[in-house]
C-alpha cells in the first residue's frame, strides 16, 4: 500500500469499502473481491480494503476488539506488541515516574497507544511514511491524538533531551521481504545506537527478540522474558533507573478485557547464572514455562519446588511431591524407560493407550513420526516425555497433575 491508497481508505468511500470488506472477509478471497467490485468499488480500493479486513481479523488475537478500527501492515502486525504486554509495560513506566516518552521506531503504534492510555505523552518516530500515517490514524481512532503524535523520520535524529523516557523496538525484519533479521547489528536502528540510549536517557526500555543472546545484554540492564498463556512472545531490556533485577520471567494471561493486575501475571526473578542441582528422575516432572527457561531462572524455580535436574543441560525438573506453581506444568511420572520403540509400543498397547501428547527436550526424535510408529489403539491417554536422564536417551510415561 502507498500513501495515495491509504488516503483513499480514509475517505467516506474508503470507509464504506472497509465496512463492506469486513462483512465478506474470512471466506474465499476471489469471491470477496468479486462481491466488492460488483458493489461498484474500484479494484484497487477493493483490494486495499480486503487486505485491511483480513489483517484486522488476524489482529484480534493481539489487540482484542480495538483491532476492528486499526490500520495495519503485515510486517507491522507481525512485530507489534500484544495488547496485554504493552499495557503492562506502560503501567510499569508510569509507576516509575515517566511522563514523556519517545517511541523510536513506533511502527503501527501498539506500545505508544498503551503508554498514552496510561497518561504518558508519547512522541513517535517512524521511518516508513505509510506506517507512520497509519500510526497517526490509529491514535486518532483511539481518541489519543492529543497524547500520541507521530513524525516520519530517522529515529536516530530525534532529540531525546525532550523526554524523560525512551522505548525502542528496532525493526527485526528486512524491508521489502519481511524476512526475520537474526543479527542485531543489522537491526534498524542499529544495535549500537539502541543500547547507547541507556547512557543518554535515564528511563530506557528496548524490546528485543526472545532468542537474544545473553552476551548482548548490556551490563546493569534488567532482561525480562514475557510469555502470554504459555507462549513466549518477547524479551525486553529495562535500563538505567528501570532496572530492578538482573533477570525476570513474567507470565501473563491474554484474556480480553482484563486489567493488567487482574490478568494473572506472575513474575520470577534472579541472577540468571545459578545452576540447579542434578539428581535422579523422580515421581513428578515439571516442564517450566519458556519465559523461565529463556531467562535462565530454572535453578530459582527448582528451589521453590524442592526439585532437581536429571540432566544438567535439560530444563526438566523432578521432585518427590507436587507443588502448585504458575511457572511450570506438572506431570506425574508412571514409568521411566531407556528409549526403545518396541518396548514403549508394548507398554502403551498393554495399557490401551490410544492418545498421546509428546513433549521433548534433548531428543532428536520427531514426535509425529514416533506417533505413527507407535500404532496406537485404545481409549486411554498418556503424556510421553522424550529426554535424557544422566546423558541417556529416555522416555517418561506420564499423566497430568491438576
Amino acid at each position: 500500500m502507498d500513501l495515495d491508497q491509504f488516503a483513499a481508505l480514509r475517505t467516506p468511500v474508503g470507509s464504506a469499502a472497509l465496512d463492506a470488506a469486513a462483512r465478506v472477509a474470512g471466506g474465499d478471497p476471489l469471491t470477496a473481491a468479486a462481491a466488492l467490485r460488483s458493489a461498484g468499488l474500484p479494484a484497487g480500493l477493493a483490494a486495499a480494503a480486503l487486505t485491511q479486513a483480513e489483517l484486522r481479523r488476524r489482529a484480534v488475537g493481539k489487540f482484542g476488539p480495538t483491532a476492528a478500527g486499526m490500520f495495519l501492515t503485515r510486517a507491522g502486525l507481525e512485530q507489534a506488541t500484544r495488547g496485554v504486554v504493552a499495557a503492562r509495560r506502560a503501567a510499569r513506566l508510569r509507576a516509575a515516574g515517566v511522563r514523556t516518552l519517545a517511541d523510536l521506531g513506533c511502527g503501527l503504534g501498539a506500545d505508544a497507544l498503551a503508554a498514552a492510555r496510561a497518561g504518558i505523552r508519547v512522541y513517535g518516530v517512524e521511518a516508513d511514511p505509510v506506517t507512520a500515517a497509519m500510526a497517526a490514524a490509529n491514535a486518532e481512532a483511539a481518541g489519543l491524538a492529543g497524547l500520541f503524535t507521530v513524525e516520519c523520520g530517522d529515529a536516530t535524529a530525534f532529540d531525546v533531551g525532550r523526554v524523560d523516557g525512551v522505548f525502542c523496538d528496532p525493526a527485526r525484519r528486512k524491508a521489502g521481504t519481511g524476512r526475520r533479521i537474526f543479527d542485531p547489528n543489522a537491526y534498524s536502528p542499529a544495535w549500537d545506537f539502541v543500547v547507547g540510549l541507556a547512557e543518554r536517557v535515564p528511563y530506557t526500555v528496548v524490546k528485543v527478540a526472545p532468542g537474544i543472546d545473553h552476551a548482548l545484554i548490556p551490563p546493569g540492564a534488567e532482561a525480562e522474558w514475557v510469555s502470554v498463556d504459555g507462549d513466549l512472545v518477547e524479551a525486553a531490556l529495562w535500563c538505567g533507573r528501570l532496572a530492578e533485577t538482573p533477570r525476570r520471567a513474567t507470565l501473563l494471561r491474554g484474556r480480553e478485557g482484563s486489567s493488567v493486575d487482574a490478568a494473572g501475571n506472575r513474575q520470577l526473578t534472579g541472577t540468571g547464572d545459578v545452576e540447579a542441582t542434578v539428581g535422579p528422575a523422580r515421581r513428578f516432572l515439571y516442564d517450566p514455562d519458556p519465559a523461565v527457561v529463556r531467562a535462565h531462572l530454572v535453578a530459582e524455580l527448582a528451589d521453590t519446588l524442592s526439585a532437581t535436574l536429571a540432566d544438567p543441560s535439560i530444563a526438566y525438573l523432578y521432585a518427590d511431591a507436587p507443588t502448585p506453581t504458575p511457572f511450570a506444568r506438572c506431570l506425574e511420572v508412571t514409568d521411566v524407560l531407556p528409549f526403545s520403540l518396541k518396548r514403549l509400543r508394548a507398554l502403551l498397547r498393554e495399557r490401551r493407550v490410544g492418545r498421546v501428547e509428546i513433549l521433548k527436550r534433548g531428543s532428536a526424535l520427531e514426535p509425529e513420526k514416533l506417533r505413527r510408529d507407535l500404532r496406537l489403539a485404545g481409549g486411554e491417554a498418556a503424556s510421553l516425555v522424550l529426554t535424557r536422564v544422566a546423558g541417556a536417551p529416555t522416555v517418561l510415561v506420564c499423566r497430568p497433575v491438576g
